[in-house]
């Protein structure tokens, strides 16, 4: 989700899909309400354009953007995302959200760097994203891929 003038110095807001930078610990209170006031602003416009329970089924906008989605809602949940260095080398495990093969769907793996642990830690670290994404209004449901690494096909409810 990009939110423009969020108050935060007026900078643009990115969540944090895992393919990124790692935090820098000093700004994590900094990012703590970015993310507050990006989700606020995302269950704003689910009141104003879906009407209900603002917590039920995601916006349209939600599901032209999947990726951005499903990343706000995970990174305000709690669950932390990987990071990759400037060259693109996994630094950190965590989520990584990407687009998934249909349109209006995202993919969640999780990552991390090698010798890290991460394949035997997906399965319980991604069956944790489940609930945090079904409060939201998001299905996610757990498959087995190549090499047998586990990841999430995550769509909004209703579909």
């Amino acid at each position: 989700m990009t939110v423009r003038g969020d108050g935060g110095g007026g900078g643009v807001f990115e969540a944090a899909t895992g393919d990124g930078p790692p935090p820098l610990p000093a700004d994590a209170e900094q990012r703590s309400r970015e993310v507050r006031a990006a989700l606020d602003g995302l269950l704003g416009i689910r009141r104003l354009t879906r009407g209900g329970d603002p917590q039920a089924v995601p916006a349209d906008w939600e599901r032209r953007q999947p990726v951005r989605a499903v990343a706000l809602v995970l990174e305000a949940g709690g669950i932390t995302p990987s990071s990759v260095d400037a060259a693109g080398t996994r630094t950190s495990t965590g989520y990584r959200v990407r687009a998934g093969e249909r349109p209006g769907t995202a993919v969640v793996e999780w990552p991390g760097p090698p010798g890290a642990g991460a394949a035997r830690e997906e399965a319980e670290a991604l069956g944790a994203c489940v609930p945090v994404l079904a409060r939201l209004g998001w299905d996610a449901l757990l498959y087995k891929g190549p090499r047998g690494r586990r990841f999430l096909e995550v769509e909004p409810m209703g579909d």
